[in-house]
C-alpha cells in the first residue's frame, strides 16, 4: 500500500511539473503573440490614420487651389486681397503664389512679385499637373523646413498655383501617447525626406532602417514610412513572467486536484453525510431605498483537512460527477432548516434566490424537489426565485414547459451571471424570465474606459424592453451603486451592501441595519 502510494505520489508530482511547464510555455507563447499582434494592429491603425489625414488634407488643398486658378488671369492688384484671405483661412499654408508662364507674379504673403518659379524651387516640374518638393526653408522662414506643392492650371500653359506649407502636417497623434509604440515616421518626396529623426531634411539613403509600414498618399507624389519594432524585450520578459506564474498556478492546481480531489464524487457524498456543507446569505436591496428586499442563498464547503473549498471548484466537480442533484437537494434541506429564523426578520414577499443548474432542471426529480422545497418553507412568506446558471445549454422545449410549470406554481425565474455563458441571448429569446442578474464583470467596468460600458448599456436597454427586473451582482463601491441607480437597475447585491454571511451573522446584520445610505 505504501509502495503504491509512493509511486502514485511520484506520478502526480511528475504530472504536475509537466503540466506546469506546458502551461508556462503555452501562456508565454500566447502572451507574446498577443503583444506582437497588438503592436501590429497599432502600427496598421497609425499608418492608416496618417494616410487618411494627409489624403483629406491635400484633397481640401486641391479644392482651394482650384478656386484660385482663375486668379492667374488677373493682375496681382486685383486678386491680392482674395489671395491673402484664402491663405489666412487655409490650414498650415504659409503662402499661395500665382504663377503665369513659369513666373511668380503674386504672393499672398508679400503681394506683387516677379520671380521665376525655378529660382524659388528648382525641383518642381511645372509640366506636371501636380508636383511636390521638400524645402529646408522659405525666404520668410529660412530655418523652418516647408513643403512645396505645384498645381498646374488646366487651361493656361506653364501657369498655376504654387503653395508653401508648414511642416507640421504630421497629425497631432504622432506627439501623443502613441509615440511610445514606434520609433519614428518619415514623409518622402522624391529623394528628400522629412522625418522625426532630425529637425533638418534628410536624403533617402540616410534612412538605413527597414520601415515597419509604408503607404502612399493618393493624388500627390508623397510616401509615408513608419519605423518601429515588431517586439521588444519588455514584451518577451512580460510573457515569460506571466508564463512562469501561470505554470506555477497550473502545477499547484494540478497537484491539488490529483492529490486532494482524486475522488471528488465520494468526497462530495461524504461531505453531505457529515454536514460539511453550510449556507451563507447575501442580502439584496432595492436600488432607490436600499431596503433589504431579499437574499441569495449560497452553498459553502468547509473540508476538515483542506479547509474552505471555493464554490466554483466543488460545483464544477459535482456537475462533472453528476452529483449536482443530490448536492442541490442537500441545499434545499439546509434552507428549510434556516427558514423559520429568516421568517422572523424578513418581510412577507422577500425574494429567496436559489441557484439551479441545468442538469438538475432536466432531471427526473426536479418537480418533486421543487414541491418539497415549497412545502418546507413558511407558507406564503417567501417568494422563491430560481436562478438558472449558464454552464450548460437548456433543452428548449423541455425547459419552456418547466418554466411554465414553475410560474404556475408561484416561482419566479432569473438568469444568473448574465453574459458569462454561451447561451445568454438565447435564454432571453426563447424563455419567459422575471429577473436578469448582471454579472460582476460588467459592474467592475463602470467608471473605466473599456468596451464593456456600452455593452452594459445595451443589456439594461434590452432588459427594459423585455420587462425584466435587473439585479446587479458584485457592487463594491458607492460610485458603481450610484451609476446603477441612475441607469434604472432595480436591485443591488455585493460587498458594498454586505458580503455573504452565515445565518447568525446575517440575522445580526439585519438587526443592526448595516445597509449603506445614499
Amino acid at each position: 500500500m505504501f509502495t503504491s502510494a509512493s509511486s502514485s505520489g511520484r506520478k502526480i508530482l511528475f504530472t504536475c511539473v509537466a503540466t506546469g511547464v506546458v502551461v508556462a510555455l503555452l501562456i508565454s507563447s500566447l502572451q507574446f503573440l498577443m503583444s506582437w499582434h497588438k503592436r501590429e494592429v497599432k502600427y496598421d491603425t497609425l499608418i492608416s490614420d496618417v494616410q487618411h489625414y494627409l489624403v483629406s488634407y491635400f484633397a481640401d488643398l486641391k479644392a482651394t487651389t482650384d478656386q484660385l486658378q482663375p486668379l492667374t488671369l488677373n493682375s496681382c492688384q486685383h486678386v491680392a486681397a482674395d489671395l491673402t484671405s484664402r491663405a489666412a483661412f487655409s490650414l498650415n499654408v504659409r503662402a499661395f503664389l500665382l504663377i503665369k508662364e513659369n513666373t511668380a507674379f503674386c504672393s499672398s504673403a508679400t503681394g506683387p512679385m516677379n520671380t521665376a518659379l525655378k529660382a524659388l524651387v528648382p525641383a518642381l516640374d511645372t509640366r506636371k499637373k501636380i508636383d511636390m518638393a521638400l524645402l529646408p526653408g522659405t525666404p520668410m522662414m529660412p530655418d523652418k523646413p516647408a513643403m512645396a506643392i505645384w498645381y498646374q492650371n488646366p487651361l493656361l500653359p506653364e501657369s498655376g498655383v504654387f503653395t508653401s506649407l508648414n511642416i507640421n502636417l504630421t497629425p497631432y497623434l504622432l506627439y501623443t501617447s502613441r509615440q511610445e509604440d514606434f520609433d519614428g515616421i518619415a514623409l518622402i518626396v522624391g529623394n528628400t525626406v522629412l522625418s522625426t529623426f532630425s529637425s533638418h531634411l534628410m536624403t533617402l539613403n540616410e534612412l538605413t532602417d527597414t520601415p515597419t509600414r509604408e503607404a502612399s498618399v493618393e493624388g500627390v507624389p508623397l510616401k509615408i514610412r513608419l519605423y518601429g519594432n515588431s517586439w521588444t524585450y519588455t514584451d518577451l520578459w512580460y510573457a515569460l513572467m506571466l508564463g512562469c506564474m501561470a505554470g506555477i498556478v497550473a502545477g499547484l492546481l494540478c497537484y491539488y486536484i490529483n492529490s486532494i480531489r482524486m475522488r471528488p464524487g465520494k468526497e462530495i457524498l461524504t461531505a453531505i453525510k457529515r454536514n460539511q456543507f453550510y449556507v451563507v446569505y447575501q442580502p439584496v436591496v432595492e436600488t432607490k431605498t436600499l431596503k433589504v428586499t431579499g437574499l441569495e442563498v449560497l452553498l459553502r464547503w468547509r473540508h476538515p483537512t483542506v479547509g474552505e473549498i471555493p464554490p466554483d471548484v466543488f460545483i464544477h466537480y459535482a456537475e462533472a460527477q453528476q452529483l449536482i442533484v443530490p448536492l442541490t437537494q442537500h441545499l434545499f434541506e439546509l434552507i428549510a432548516r434556516d427558514a423559520p429564523a429568516l421568517q422572523k426578520v424578513l418581510p412577507v414577499g422577500a425574494k429567496f434566490g436559489i441557484n439551479i443548474a441545468p442538469d438538475h432542471l432536466h432531471s427526473e426529480s426536479f418537480k418533486d424537489d421543487i414541491r418539497r422545497l415549497g412545502a418546507s418553507l413558511p407558507r406564503h412568506h417567501f417568494q422563491v426565485v430560481l436562478e438558472m446558471t449558464e454552464r450548460d445549454m437548456l433543452k428548449h422545449q423541455e425547459a419552456t414547459k418547466l418554466f411554465e410549470w414553475l410560474h404556475a406554481a408561484g416561482f419566479e425565474i432569473a438568469i444568473d451571471d448574465f453574459g458569462t455563458g454561451h447561451s445568454a441571448l438565447i435564454y432571453l429569446e426563447r424563455f419567459t424570465l422575471d429577473y436578469l442578474k448582471i454579472d460582476r464583470g460588467f459592474i467592475n467596468a463602470i467608471g473605466t474606459e473599456t468596451v464593456t460600458s456600452p455593452v452594459l448599456d445595451a443589456v439594461l436597454t434590452l432588459s427594459k424592453r423585455l420587462n425584466m427586473l435587473t439585479v446587479a451582482e458584485g457592487v463594491e463601491t458607492p460610485e458603481q451603486a450610484k451609476w446603477l441607480r441612475d441607469h434604472g437597475v432595480n436591485f443591488l447585491q455585493g460587498y458594498w451592501i454586505s458580503r455573504p454571511l452565515p445565518l447568525d451573522d446575517f440575522l445580526l446584520w439585519l438587526a443592526v441595519s448595516h445597509t449603506p445610505r445614499w
